[in-house]
This record gives C-alpha cells, sequence and structure tokens, in this order.
C-alpha cells in the first residue's frame, strides 16, 4: 500500500475487492458447478489452524497459550517439539482459566489421549495435575441460556452457504419485517463476541470481510455521494432471478448505506464497530493472515481517512448529524455526541495496534496518535461533569473574550436543568452526552459512559464515578431491567421541539428513556475492567427473571422498565446475544481484554502543539485538572 491519499486507498481497495463482487452476482454459476463437481470454490481462501502461523503476532498482543510461549523460547537440538493446537479455539486456552471446559464441554475432551509410548508418563502427570489443583466442576447451562443459544443460532443467515451474520428479530408472530431481517453491523456485534468464546470463529470472520467487500460500492443519495470509507448500516441477502424465465436464481446482497433508513441518515459508528470487532476477532484467534491483508489494511485507513479528515470544526471530536449511531432517530444529539466519542476513541487506539507499519501508514499512525491525545484530553476535561463541576458551571461568567477564559464553550448557567441540581450525587459522576458552543446536554447516555470506561477514554477514578453514579441511582438507570439507553427523557415541549413529536419516541419509551437489555453486554464489560463484577451480576439477575418469559424484547418502557415497549420486536437478536455475551463474560473475565484498552501514559504527555513553535497557547498546559 503505497498510496497515502484517500483516492489511492480506494484504488487499492477496488483492486482487492472487485473481482469478489463479480463472484457475488455469479453465486449460482457457483452452486451450478458445485452440482456437476461436487465441490465449491469458496468465496475467500480458507484460515489455516495456528499450525500454519506462529500464535503471537508482532503487533497485536494476541491472547496466546503461555506454554506455547515457553515451549517457543526452548532452542537446541534438546528442545522438546512445539505443540500448537490444531484447533483455533486453544489458541486463547492456556490463558484463560478452564477455558474449554466452561465453554466447549461437548466439542472438547478434558483430556487429550497420550502417544502409546508416553502413556504412563501422561498418566502419572495426570494425577500430579489433580493432586495439585482439583479442576472444579462444570457449570451446567441454565434453560434460559439454553433457550437463548438456540433463538441466536435460529437467527443466522447464510450467504453461499456461509453463516455470515445474524438478522436484527426472528418474530415469526410479526408479518411486517421492515428491515429487522437484515444484517446490521451494530447489531451483530454481541453476536459475534458470543460465537467467538464459544470458538465459534467462522461467521465472524466471514461477516468481516463480507462488509470490508460492501465497503466499496457506490452510495449515492439524490446524485451525491458520501466518503469511501463509509461502512453500511447493514446488508440483506436477497435471491433474484438469473433471467425472465425465472429458470434459475443467484444470491445477491443488498446492502443499506443510509439511502433506504429512515432520515437518510450515514451510520458513522458501522466502521468504528467493525474495527472493534476485527481486533476482537484478531486477539481471540491470532489470525494474522486475515488482518495482513491487504484489502483488511486498506479498510482500516479508508475507515480513518473519512474521520480523520479536515473540516472546519476546532474540537478533536467527531461532527456528526442526529440519528448517526445506536439512537438512529431524532433525539437532539447532533454535534458531538459522547456515544460516537467513545467509539471513535476506541476504534483509533484498535486502529494503532492492527496497522502494519511501513511507508504508506506512518503519517497515518502519526494522525491517529495526534487525536487520541487531543480528544482524551477534550472528553475528560470538558465532558465530566460531578457534584463540583456543576457548582463550577453554576458560577460561570459569560461572554468572556479571552485566551485564558475558563468558560471556554461560552455555557450559560441557567442550562443546568432543575433535575440535575437533586440527581447528582455527592460522590460520583458522569460524561455529559454533548458539547458544543453554549450548549451541554446534561442527559446521561449509557453506552457512551460505559464504552468511555472499556477504551479508557476517561481516567481510572472517572470511571470509578461512573459505575458509582450507576449503582447510587440504581432504580433510576436500571430498576426492572437494565439499562437506561439515555436518562432523563423528554418530556412534553422539550419533547415537541426536539423529536418533532416522534410518536415512537414518546416520553420513556424507546430511545426516549426506553430501557435496553442488549446493553447489559457493555455494563459487564465495564463491570469487569473496573474490578466490580457484582454490578453486572446483580443486573444480569434481573434480567434473566423476565427475558425469557417476555420473549427477548428489543426494549422495554416505562420509567422504570417494567413494560415490554409498545413498539418493541419481540426475539430481538441483540438481545439475545447481549445476555449470553454478559454471561460468558463474568464466567471468563480474562476475555474482556478483547475489547479493553488500558491506560496509555503517553497519550497523556503527547500534545500536538509540542510540535509546533508558532504555538505558544495550548488549553492543556493551562488547565490543572486534566490529571484526575
Amino acid at each position: 500500500m503505497n498510496g497515502q491519499t484517500p483516492m489511492g486507498l480506494a484504488a487499492a481497495a477496488a483492486a482487492a475487492v472487485r473481482p469478489c463482487r463479480r463472484r457475488f452476482l455469479s453465486s449460482a454459476s457457483t452452486a451450478a458447478s458445485k452440482t456437476a463437481t461436487g465441490t465449491a470454490t469458496p468465496l475467500f481462501p480458507r484460515l489455516p489452524h495456528p499450525l500454519h502461523h506462529p500464535p503471537c503476532g508482532r503487533r497485536l498482543p494476541f491472547l496466546v497459550s503461555a506454554a506455547s510461549q515457553s515451549q517457543a523460547s526452548q532452542t537446541g537440538p534438546d528442545a522438546p517439539p512445539i505443540h500448537i493446537p490444531s484447533d483455533p479455539r486453544a489458541a486463547v486456552s492456556g490463558n484463560l482459566p478452564f477455558f474449554d471446559r466452561v465453554l466447549f464441554p461437548d466439542s472438547f475432551p478434558l483430556e487429550t489421549p497420550p502417544a502409546k509410548e508416553d502413556e504412563d508418563a501422561a498418566a502419572a502427570a495426570a494425577q500430579a495435575d489433580e493432586a495439585v489443583a482439583p479442576a472444579p466442576p462444570m457449570r451446567e447451562e441454565s434453560e434460559t441460556e439454553r433457550e437463548a443459544w438456540r433463538l441466536l443460532r435460529r437467527a443466522v443467515v447464510s450467504y453461499c452457504g456461509e453463516p455470515v451474520g445474524t438478522v436484527a428479530a426472528e418474530d415469526p408472530e410479526c408479518t411486517e419485517t421492515l428491515n429487522y431481517d437484515q444484517v446490521f453491523i451494530r447489531d451483530f456485534v454481541p453476536s459475534a463476541l458470543a460465537f467467538l468464546m464459544r470458538g465459534e470463529t467462522e461467521i465472524v470472520r466471514n461477516f468481516l470481510l463480507h462488509t470490508l467487500q460492501l465497503q466499496s460500492w457506490e452510495k449515492t443519495v439524490d446524485c451525491y455521494s458520501p466518503g469511501q470509507g463509509l461502512m453500511p448500516a447493514s446488508f440483506k441477502i436477497r435471491t433474484v432471478p438469473l433471467d425472465e424465465n425465472n429458470e434459475g436464481f443467484e444470491e445477491v446482497l443488498d446492502p443499506d448505506f443510509g439511502e433506504a433508513a429512515i432520515g437518510r441518515v450515514a451510520p458513522v459508528d458501522s466502521g468504528l464497530w467493525w474495527i472493534i470487532l476485527l481486533r476482537a476477532y484478531c486477539k481471540i484467534t491470532g489470525d494474522n493472515d486475515l488482518l495482513e491483508r491487504v484489502d483488511v489494511q486498506t479498510g482500516i485507513q479508508l475507515i480513518l481517512s473519512l474521520c480523520l479528515s479536515d473540516g472546519f470544526d476546532m474540537f478533536p471530536t467527531l461532527l456528526v448529524t442526529d440519528g448517526s449511531c445506536m439512537i438512529d432517530r431524532r433525539m437532539g444529539i447532533h454535534g458531538h455526541p459522547l456515544e460516537i466519542q467513545a467509539l471513535f476513541y476506541s476504534a483509533l487506539r484498535c486502529s494503532r495496534e492492527m496497522l502494519v507499519v511501513n511507508d504508506g501508514s506512518k503519517n497515518l499512525i502519526r494522525a491517529i496518535n495526534n487525536r487520541l491525545s487531543a480528544l482524551s484530553f477534550h472528553i475528560r476535561e470538558y465532558y465530566w461533569v460531578d457534584m463540583k463541576k456543576i457548582n463550577e458551571i453554576y458560577r460561570y461568567k459569560t461572554e468572556e473574550y479571552s485566551h485564558d477564559a475558563t468558560n471556554k464553550f461560552n455555557i450559560y448557567p441557567e442550562q443546568i436543568p432543575s433535575w440535575l441540581v437533586d440527581w447528582i450525587p455527592e460522590k460520583g459522576g458522569y460524561l455529559i452526552g454533548n458539547l458544543q458552543p453554549a450548549h451541554m446536554d446534561f442527559r446521561f447516555f449509557s453506552l457512551g459512559n460505559l464504552w468511555a470506561i472499556a477504551s479508557s477514554l476517561t481516567t481510572p477514578k472517572q470511571a470509578e464515578g461512573i459505575l458509582s453514579l450507576i449503582e447510587e441511582k440504581w432504580d433510576d438507570l436500571v430498576a426492572n431491567m437494565p439499562l437506561k439507553i439515555c436518562y432523563p427523557a423528554m418530556e412534553d415541549d422539550e419533547w415537541r421541539i426536539i423529536t418533532g413529536s416522534d410518536p415512537k419516541n414518546t416520553p420513556w419509551s424507546y430511545h426516549n428513556g426506553g430501557s435496553w437489555p442488549t446493553l447489559l453486554w457493555q455494563f459487564t464489560l465495564a463491570c469487569i475492567k473496573m474490578g466490580r463484577p457484582e454490578l453486572a451480576r446483580r443486573a444480569i439477575a434481573v434480567a434473566e427473571e423476565k427475558l425469557s418469559d417476555d420473549k427477548w424484547p428489543e426494549y422495554y418502557d416505562t420509567r422504570s422498565g417494567r413494560f415490554i415497549g409498545k413498539q418493541s420486536r419481540s426475539y430481538q437478536t441483540w438481545t439475545i446475544a447481549g445476555f449470553l455475551t454478559s454471561k460468558m463474560l463474568l464466567e471468563n473475565p480474562e476475555l474482556a481484554s478483547i475489547l479493553t484498552c488500558d491506560e496509555d501514559l503517553e497519550l497523556l504527555e503527547g500534545c500536538a502543539c509540542c510540535l509546533s513553535k508558532k504555538r505558544t497557547r495550548c488549553s492543556r498546559r493551562a488547565t490543572k485538572s486534566h490529571a484526575g
């Protein structure tokens, strides 16, 4: 990859993708050849087992077996042979206690039969191991978990005979499918994680590669096309006739980049989720071959080039329109919503680990480091609120024209909502939902706060404060069903003006204060990272009591989440997958590392202003509270 410009990257992506796209359109001929010869040509080259490549990458800190590492360090003619498991699931088993026994009781034997000549020695070693550390009994899956797995597998869709994702919902009682029969990138993430932790990696690999190919497709709304790096919100597998006589059919992928979405909004978060999932897949499998493919590396660069492109904005945060993320309807989040910033930061951290360092990527990696440094400071300093910060805002002076202004965004104290004055606890705090000139959105948005913890966008102290606030305000944010997508709901005139009187986003429903069980897995992830698994167990117990009986709904209504959502679909896939992923993360907390990022102290020291002698003023140098 020598090209550094977006046009050069787009050309490289097109060269890597176009041949596969032609094969999409010739799937019927592939099926015909399969009938004739008994074998089908795979759309993507099959990944060899770990025997064919080292289990540890040179750039990405893969989870690898400690035994394999210790064996690899031995050299000389007397060194024992290195044993690399033949099953890709074993790539993580050495570092994850009881991984095989807990997650794969049916497919993984508890003991590998030793070679005949070493039978006695192996038996003696096994007895010694049992004497030192007896294995605990396996936990049997509950009926709710078994039902969830049956439903998740029922939601799997295949393309050309291979699994490529899960539909948004598989509700047999609903005749109007809308777009719930499509595979959404953001919706598939918890499904992918459940399959990965179960050792079923093929569906995730296929999903990553097929959506990557869709990235290069033409995307046009009213004769205008967005940037090359845009990933689709979703795709659907359609069966179309080969000719007018309907004598033959073929499968084609039909992506939606926002052309058919409500409001025609581009899915900004899709590419960010794709990068996050790619890293998780690679850390589980050690699949260096996929990571180093030209089309995969180009896909990452195209997404980042789109996100890091120059514009008029003065802030390091991404400027987006309303409805460009999980909250995909008008909810007053246009500007710099926290959810997008947390995912953006996480995607940048993941990309920095995965990008191949060469002459074509050095400038991009430098831009990533600069953006990470500025973004972390901006969010930590200006989005964080607690009792002390709110009291400071309450005493702000306005209309300050100065480089040393305290009220940099000209926030009027009257913007502090009355509900917040009594709601904010003495201990703890959270990141506000949005920040723009003369505007702070003080609503609590769960996904943004939880992902800020997982990605280390917050300081450790702030992360602890967010979980403390959730625990303190449990009845408001969890209550009868975890977890509120935002708090509080907009009501009366505020709801009419901001949502346009949206009948689906009425107060305490859907995106306007509804309770979304799929957020459970992200809450669990944040709790594990901060050493608070008891909070996650408490939330999971609340959900497990109701989800199966309520037919796994998409969301719940009312202030306390007591009612199933008035327009909620049943058997919502990311509700099912979120529950399973939460349970599996709690059983194997080591697996959280495939998604989380640790604090990077070098980012705190870096500042783009230090690179320029012309910059004599810097907010970071003048601020005293950012290290708190």
